[in-house]
């Protein structure tokens, strides 16, 4: 009865395994179907990702690296206004239009700010100091919760993440945009001309766009291009923020606008970056006859008798006179005049930021509206005052009302004053100067600025005879900004002559890199106090050594600092204090 139930059992038991092998195929089936589609999302991943460049990318690797180890962030700079960080795996949701930090257990986050961070901002992205409009921060996730999001689309690329302020106006454009970047690339090696820049603030390209593609090999991403590459991006290693040390002016967003308290930037620094950029565009100096450049303007802020002007300045200097427009001319081209001419004449505004392409010597001649100060508008006065820019810059203003045309009827950004009170518009046309005022949208500046004039030619010829030197290209030589060293080996003696007479001789050495130098005019500087008064004695002297008996008291203790001073503005550091005793 046994043998005869297992015969009965064998098949089921044949039929059993029969199922569990074909089930364990289609286990295997569905694995294998399973794998070949991620290999397949995979694959197209990757080549999402390198459609923004010819970089190879393992997709795979790139995840992996995402989920164990997260984002890394490590900084430099102590405050928002001056920090700039860099990031590997720094994402960004284009749906939710929020930048990404995953967390794991080998995350950096230097600095770690905790809530500060919030305290306006981690960063600016822009380098326009402390604007609300440019702040930067970052959303927080655990690296677990990718598992839930949609597969990212890596980009490749080392990439310098900023915002562009204004990409519509040009002084805006290479003071606010192009300086900081050019030099933000050069304080970062792999900030390279393979690096790819991606602008967040969410303009379209703009009128001069082509400018910010010289700056690197691979076209700029903007925003709105990123949602058309997936809905999270992430950077595989990214520089966020620009460096401020390039500007020299601001707008009057806090207080009214003028030069920084604090410039960082010579003309020097600003003569290699316009080198730059005319290499980049082909533009090479060609040596000819002398010329001055007029620069017109064809909507607004009109000069009225441009021929008279034209005619005026030929007959003053000699000089062929040409004109250049934006609106008629490429870019490169008006650089191309302008680089080679003796002088540069324009009414205030934007286009005047090509004074920056001058030669040295050339004079920068900045035309102002009736009612305009130029002494509060004066973004293109301090550029040609930059040691090194070596330009000479004269300012006309129109003070004859009758030789400007006013355009009260138009929009308010174009400087209409009917949308205000009759008496404001009274009051605005009864002025004679448009008061200091903040940033931007002061209907009186407006209304000004927007004027077209009819030059006077007398007064500006008297202005151009009065301020500006003979412009001569060919005999402008660099000014040196080569500071001095420490003076070397200073010693100090003393003698008492009386109970109330005392000599105290102070001597040094030459700084060691002045004897590699031809220098004009070499001074030193001697501060002498009284030790624990508040107070100094500070002397310019011509020599090495000096002796000191006005104000010096016997059996008192002094401290004596030297420094060495070159061409009247050029200041070495102090040498180590000196403590003499009468």
């Amino acid at each position: 009865m046994r043998a005869i139930g297992c015969r009965m059992n064998l098949p089921a038991v044949l039929n059993g395994l029969l199922v569990s092998v074909v089930a364990a195929l289609l286990w295997k089936y569905a694995r294998l179907i399973e794998h070949t589609s991620q290999l397949e999302e995979e694959l197209h991943l990757t080549r999402q990702s390198q459609e923004f460049s010819q970089v190879h990318i393992d997709y795979h690797g790139a995840l992996l690296a995402l989920q164990e180890h997260g984002t890394r962030m490590v900084c430099t700079g102590k405050m928002h206004t001056d920090r700039i960080c860099r990031f590997d795996y720094l994402c960004y949701c284009t749906e939710a239009e929020e930048f990404v930090f995953f967390h794991s257990n080998a995350s950096v986050m230097l600095p770690n700010l905790g809530p500060r961070r919030f305290q306006p901002a981690l960063l600016d992205l822009s380098s326009v100091e402390d604007h609300n409009t440019q702040y930067f921060n970052f959303l927080e996730l655990p690296a677990a919760a990718l598992k839930f999001m949609p597969k990212p689309v890596f980009v490749p690329d080392v990439t310098l993440i900023l915002n562009r302020f204004n990409p519509d106006n040009l002084m805006h454009i290479f003071h606010d945009d192009l300086l900081p970047i050019y030099y933000t690339m050069q304080q970062y090696s792999d900030l390279d001309d393979e690096a790819r820049l991606v602008f967040m603030e969410g303009w379209s390209e703009g009128a001069h766009f082509d400018l910010y593609r010289l700056l690197s090999s691979k076209q700029p991403l903007l925003k709105e291009q990123l949602k058309t590459f997936g809905k999270l991006m992430c950077f595989t290693k990214s520089y966020v923020g620009l460096s401020k040390m390039t500007t020299w002016y601001q707008y009057g967003f806090v207080q009214p606008q003028g030069t920084k308290a604090n410039i960082l930037i010579s003309g020097n620094e600003i003569r290699q970056f316009a080198s730059f950029l005319k290499e980049r565009l082909n533009i090479t100096r060609e040596e000819g006859d002398d010329y001055i450049v007029v620069f017109k303007r064809t909507t607004n802020r009109l000069i009225l008798n441009e021929a008279e002007l034209l005619l005026a300045l030929a007959q003053e200097f000699q000089m062929r006179t040409v004109t250049v427009s934006l609106e008629e001319q490429s870019f490169d081209s008006i650089i191309q005049i302008i680089s080679g001419a003796t002088m540069l004449v324009s009414m205030h505004g934007a286009q005047m930021i090509t004074s920056m392409f001058l030669p040295r010597g050339a004079a920068a001649v900045e035309l102002f509206p009736y009612a305009v100060n130029p002494e509060q508008y004066t973004p293109y006065k301090t550029l040609a005052s930059l040691p090194g820019m070596d330009l000479q810059y004269v300012a006309w203003r129109n003070t004859i009302e009758e030789n400007t045309v006013t355009y009260p009827e138009r929009p308010w950004d174009q400087g209409g004053i009917v949308h205000l009170e009759k008496e404001e518009q009274e009051r605005i046309l009864a002025s004679k100067e448009v008061p200091r005022h903040l940033c931007c949208r002061n209907p009186e500046w407006l209304f000004r600025i927007y004027q077209d004039t009819t030059v006077d030619i007398a007064s500006f010829l008297d202005v151009l005879r009065e301020t500006l030197k003979k412009p001569n290209l060919k005999k402008v030589k660099v000014a040196s900004t080569v500071h001095p060293g420490r003076v070397r080996e200073p010693k100090c003696q003393s003698s008492v002559q009386a109970s109330n007479e005392a000599k105290l001789s102070v001597s040094w050495q030459i700084p060691w890199n002045l004897k590699y130098l031809k220098v004009k005019e070499v001074k030193y500087e001697v501060w002498i106090q009284e030790q624990g008064e508040n107070t100094y004695m500070p002397y310019i002297l011509p020599h090495q050594n000096y002796t000191f008996s006005e104000n010096i008291k016997p059996f008192t203790t002094y401290l004596v600092w030297v420094r060495c001073i070159f061409n009247k503005n050029l200041l070495g550091p102090f040498a180590d204090v000196l403590i003499c005793k009468t």
